[in-house]
């Protein structure tokens, strides 16, 4: 079993909460806009880390983050990117893959709406957006994800809600 914490759209800000609801997580998924490095050593120094980069996020986060992640988790194959879209409605790009190979779970950002819901067209495919966890957005509340993935099974999905979005400083 592999316990996750799923987080998108920090925009350079991370909530001290985030340590206290991943410190039971093997692993940290960042779905994009990560906004600048001291977030994302912040979060390597805390756990493994798997991110991609987002719209917003710098040449140095481009070049150390690929804007796709394919992998395998247990026996899940999962997809991370940060621009996909939402079902039915995913970009060209996205559309284009999820046709030729659709994965177990599709993870993406960029909305800052929160999201999880099963996708039949693409054998039943979990879709799942974090929603933001940053203070940069229009999005009301901060939210992060949080589950486990048993050999072919996602379980325990949580919702977990990090309190308002704080004024821009």
């Amino acid at each position: 079993m592999i316990r996750v914490g799923l987080l998108s759209d920090t925009h350079g800000y991370l909530d001290e909460k985030v340590y206290h609801h991943f410190k039971d997580c093997d692993e940290i998924w960042h779905a994009g806009d990560i906004g600048n490095s001291m977030i994302a050593d912040a979060l390597e120094n805390f756990k493994p880390l798997r991110a991609v980069f987002g719209n917003i996020d710098d040449i140095n986060l481009q070049t150390r983050f690929p804007e796709d992640q394919f992998f395998k988790c247990e026996q899940v194959n999962v997809w991370m990117t940060h621009i996909g879209g939402v079902p039915p409605n995913y970009n060209p790009r996205v559309k284009k893959i999820l046709k030729e190979n659709p994965p177990d779970i599709f993870i993406c950002g960029h909305s800052h709406i929160l999201r999880v819901k099963r996708d039949v067209q693409y054998n039943n495919m979990l879709y799942v957006n974090p929603g933001a966890a940053g203070n940069q957005g229009f999005h009301a509340m901060k939210t992060i994800l949080r589950f486990s993935i048993t050999q072919h099974k996602i379980e325990n999905m949580e919702v977990i809600e990090l309190g308002k979005r704080g004024a821009l400083i």
